[in-house]
């Protein structure tokens, strides 16, 4: 929702349908009563729009507990000044735009708040806590989401430094030849007049020493998952009645590997059709098409942060029977969610990578990793046209990015993991914990903790062991079984 492309008041009236309609308020949309004056509360939710790719708006004078009627606010003057004052003591100061509205004829503040620069990211409240927005409320942003913006201040470097501990050896010579030969063929006079390992260290794909980059590996390894276990790919279907994860696996090697199981994967998991076409002929079809979700996988493993703090979270694909949902660590880099498919924009988070990946091909195939240049969403959105299929949804949270097809044009059944949700999930990644211990390390209460827990159960990515009058534990189900 591109509340940033048009005046706030002019879509003022249209806001409030979709939160009435919803009954809840949306992550680019915060909603205070002020009813009582101007809310402290509202502070956390301006550092968590800040925060959030392209920002947000905050709406005072509406009640959520009432069904987003209009209140009577009493003092409209002091709130606006309020909203001014408090956006100036933030740090970085917020930029801010603060209009009168009017809702079932009364009087509204409406303000929109800039997203941050990404160079002074996170944007933190006056007393130094910086706060992320979901779908569901504002959460203290943990030291390892603090991190992902202060890496992102800078551009991206984590692709090109040396795979420590890491050789030679481990770079797959069938790969690594099949590369080498793309790239004479396609740039003779340039990349492809060097060879050996001069070729190789000027590609980014071993560093000055012989070592391999993190690209290199992840690209053109044996197996890159033996330094960086969880640089894979998990994908399950999950039925409706939330019952286990069902075709749960995860899948390891270089990049065109995971590519080429993904694929079958799909084969065998996607629901068939047969459709006829205007000829007569009769044809199968897959629910979702093929090269979008080739598409759409390709980006999740290239586009994914490959930081620090991102290595122990792989890139994940979820199967519902209205829905799929692919996700990774990391947000955007250098676009934002509303020009994906509209602008041929090639920037990336992982410059190396990419470029590697453009001469990288299957060795059962011969497929490319990277179709073309800044063409693959676009693809996507072309592909769901043709196959009848709504537009795809992105979200970009910042610290996440998640690509959704769906298979009509209602919203999902069932949200999307959650900002709260996923940090329980990626805690879990240290092994089994109780709801206490996750909810100290998260940062929140304990029944939000719980709360995420029975999605995550549900879903079938989480399981418990315990009982009433025992000590309850969870952990991450087994991605193999």
């Amino acid at each position: 929702m591109a509340l940033h492309l048009v005046p706030m008041i002019d879509e003022l009236a249209r806001i409030v349908e979709r939160l009435r309609q919803s009954g809840t308020d949306f992550t680019s949309v915060e909603v205070k009563s002020a009813v009582g004056g101007f809310p402290q509360s509202v502070l956390k939710s301006m550092s968590a729009l800040a925060n959030l790719p392209g920002g947000g708006i905050v709406i005072l004078g509406l009640d959520e507990q009432a069904g987003f009627a209009a209140v009577q606010l009493h003092n409209v003057p002091a709130l606006k000044r309020a909203l001014g004052s408090k956006a100036r003591h933030f740090i970085p100061p917020i930029r801010i735009d603060v209009e009168d509205g009017t809702v079932d004829g009364k009087p509204v503040v409406v303000a929109r708040i800039h997203e941050c620069d990404v160079a002074h990211k996170p944007c933190r409240t006056s007393d130094g806590r910086a706060y992320i927005r979901s779908w569901d409320g504002d959460y203290l942003a943990s030291p390892l989401e603090e991190q992902s913006y202060l890496l992102n201040r800078t551009p991206p470097r984590a692709d090109r430094e040396a795979a420590h501990g890491a050789s030679a050896e481990d770079l797959d010579k069938d790969l690594v030849d099949l590369w080498a030969e793309v790239v004479a063929r396609d740039d003779p006079v340039g990349l492809g007049r060097f060879s050996g390992d001069e070729l190789l260290r000027r590609a980014g794909i071993v560093t000055a020493n012989l070592i391999p980059s993190i690209a290199g590996l992840v690209a053109l390894g044996i197996q890159p998952q033996q330094h960086f276990p969880r640089l894979s790919l998990q994908l399950a279907r999950i039925p409706r009645d939330g019952a286990r994860a069902l075709e749960s696996v995860e899948l390891t090697g270089p990049l065109p590997t995971i590519l080429d199981g993904a694929l079958e994967w799909a084969r065998r998991n996607f629901t068939v059709k047969t459709v006829a076409s205007g000829d007569g002929h009769l044809r199968d079809e897959y629910d979702y098409p093929l090269v979008a979700f080739r598409e759409i996988v390709s980006n999740a493993l290239i586009h994914r942060s490959l930081d620090d703090w991102a290595k122990g979270m792989p890139a994940d694909v979820r199967v519902y029977d209205d829905r799929l949902i692919v996700t990774n660590p990391g947000g955007l880099y250098g676009i934002t969610v509303d020009r994906l498919g509209h602008e041929a924009v090639a920037t990336s988070r992982n410059a190396s990578l990419v470029a590697i990946a453009r001469h990288t091909r299957s060795k059962m195939t011969g497929a490319r990793v990277v179709e073309s240049l800044s063409t693959g969403i676009a693809t996507v959105l072309e592909q769901c046209e043709k196959a009848g299929l709504p537009a795809p949804i992105f979200q970009d949270s910042g610290v996440r990015f998640t690509a959704v097809l769906r298979k009509t044009a209602e919203a999902p059944a069932v949200p999307i993991m959650n900002l709260t949700e996923a940090r329980i999930f990626a805690l879990l990644l240290e092994g089994d914990m109780t709801a206490a211990q996750l909810a100290a390390a998260a940062k929140t209460g304990e029944p939000n903790v719980r709360k995420a827990l029975r999605r995550l159960r549900e879903l079938g990515i989480v399981t418990s062991e315990g009982g009433r009058g025992q000590r309850t534990t969870y952990r991450r189900t087994t991605t193999t079984d």
